[in-house]
């Protein structure tokens, strides 16, 4: 198969500027000066982590690594190793004993289900991290990510801001060496760490490279699926991204309501009208 990938190359330093922008004005418009996010040791956390660091300056951002006791060591190494890299503040909570205190009361439950306690888990240290210090949290999940469908739907997808969600994995990793992020965190193979072994493009059936190319002819070049095939590419692998796109639109959305007043939200009433919608005096 000869299948050219689609020109994903960024301009680093654009990119780097604006995303820096972004979290800078939002933090703002919330009116607070801090970030906290959760640090894993992977690539997008330590990219999300970095770019924060450039934003807002190190003393004004909180990462906190959240391990489980079966945890890869060397993700924490990694996660550390950053830390002491950035200057970043740093929280340290073990969430193995609540884990184990939720999976007491569903012993049956397959590792999925204990990987998406695990991820809400890290959500519910997240949030209450963010009292603790007046901060916003801030997401680490990518467009690759986001479009495939492959988050825990109020677990790591819960967040105030995404720096880093209209990137392709292929995009992160090139921003992530444009910046200096270590080697060692960029080219380990991608992993959400749930359990012993898992890796992100076992889960998914795809490189992560295939799914950048297939998702960006079908979502930036708006492409029908039948035009991929005839290009080249195997028929199964573009049936695979498009069957993970439609079974997850639910988790990309607002849950819709059901209308029974005249304005309904998500309907007639969109989420805001203006800075100071829905009173202004």
């Amino acid at each position: 198969m000869n299948c050219a990938l689609p020109d994903l190359l960024l301009d680093t330093e654009v990119v780097r500027t604006g995303i820096c922008s972004f979290i800078a004005q939002i933090l703002h418009a919330a009116g607070r000066k801090r970030a906290v996010l959760g640090l894993s040791g992977g690539l997008d956390s330590s990219l999300v982590c970095w770019l924060a660091k450039e934003a807002l300056g190190p003393e004004n951002v909180v990462a906190v690594t959240m391990p489980y006791w079966a945890s890869s060591p060397d993700s924490l190494e990694d996660a550390l190793a950053l830390i002491h890299l950035t200057g970043v503040k740093h929280v340290h909570i073990d969430i193995s004993r609540a884990a184990e205190a939720m999976f007491a009361f569903f012993p049956a439950a397959d590792k999925r289900r204990r990987g998406n306690i695990l991820a809400r888990l890290r959500m519910v240290v997240l949030y209450d991290c963010s009292e603790e210090f007046e901060a916003l949290v801030l997401g680490t999940g990518n467009k690759t990510e986001l479009l495939l469908g492959y988050f825990t739907l109020h677990g790591d997808s819960a967040c105030a801001l995404m720096p880093i969600g209209d990137l392709y994995k292929t995009q992160v990793r090139q921003l992530a060496s444009a910046l200096g992020v270590p080697d060692r965190i960029i080219k380990k193979p991608p992993t959400a760490d749930l359990w012993p072994g898992q890796t992100d493009e076992g889960e998914i059936g795809l490189l992560y490279d295939e799914a950048d190319a297939i998702l960006y002819e079908l979502v930036e070049l708006d492409r029908h699926p039948a035009e991929l095939v005839a290009a080249g590419w195997p028929a199964a692998k573009v049936e695979r991204v498009c069957n993970l796109m439609r079974s997850s639109q639910f988790k990309r959305v607002l849950p819709p309501i059901a209308k029974v007043n005249r304005r309904t939200l998500g309907r007639e009433l969109p989420p805001e009208r203006g800075p100071l919608w829905p009173f202004s005096w």
